[in-house]
């Protein structure tokens, strides 16, 4: 991202955070394309074949952000790991409501070319890591903030360290930590 770019996210924010009446129409083309990357990022997780498109996490991530009487954005990190936080509650909820007896439980809708081949389900393993990040959270909010911004927001470490305001090292420290710990929570 240019520093013109940047500058002015952070005045957008700024004004939106004012409640100046324009600001939320400009500002989502101004942060739009981040936010691509971040819900791509995450998508890149999901299961082919998925009906949630990356530009529609990107709409309602969005809605999410800007429907919020005070959102508290301090700055233009702290407005894309609300981004990332929202667009993990998605794809949790609709994991969630996919998993739900009265959708239709575990059952997925395959075509003929994919019945040949078995693929695991990763709305359970979604839920799995959403669970596993609550305990974390329970343990350390640090890590697990850490594991969201880093694994469903997609940002880089020294992203993550302005987004919580600490070193890159700490953070780097938390991460290789948060990882160790849900690798051996989801193991079990």
């Amino acid at each position: 991202m240019t520093e013109a770019r940047a500058s002015r996210i952070t005045q957008l924010l700024e004004a939106f955070r004012e409640g100046k009446p324009k600001a939320a129409d400009e500002l989502l083309p101004a942060v739009y394309e981040e936010l691509r990357k971040l819900a791509r990022a995450r998508m890149a997780h999901e299961r082919p074949g998925q009906t949630l498109q990356a530009t529609a996490l990107v709409h309602d991530a969005y809605l999410r952000l800007v429907g919020d009487a005070d959102p508290g954005w301090a700055n233009r990190a702290h407005f894309f790991a609300a981004a990332a936080e929202a667009m993990r509650r998605i794809l949790v909820e609709r994991a969630r409501r996919k998993a739900r007896i009265r959708h239709g439980g575990d059952q997925e809708r395959v075509t003929l070319e994919e019945s040949a081949c078995v693929q695991p389900e990763d709305a359970a393993d979604l839920l799995a890591i959403d669970q596993a990040l609550e305990r974390l959270a329970a343990i350390d909010t640090q890590m697990a903030r850490v594991v969201v911004l880093k694994y469903f927001g997609g940002l880089e470490i020294d992203e993550v360290a302005a987004a919580m305001d600490l070193s890159a090292r700490s953070v780097n420290r938390l991460w290789t930590a948060a990882r160790a710990w849900l690798q051996r929570e989801l193991t079990r």
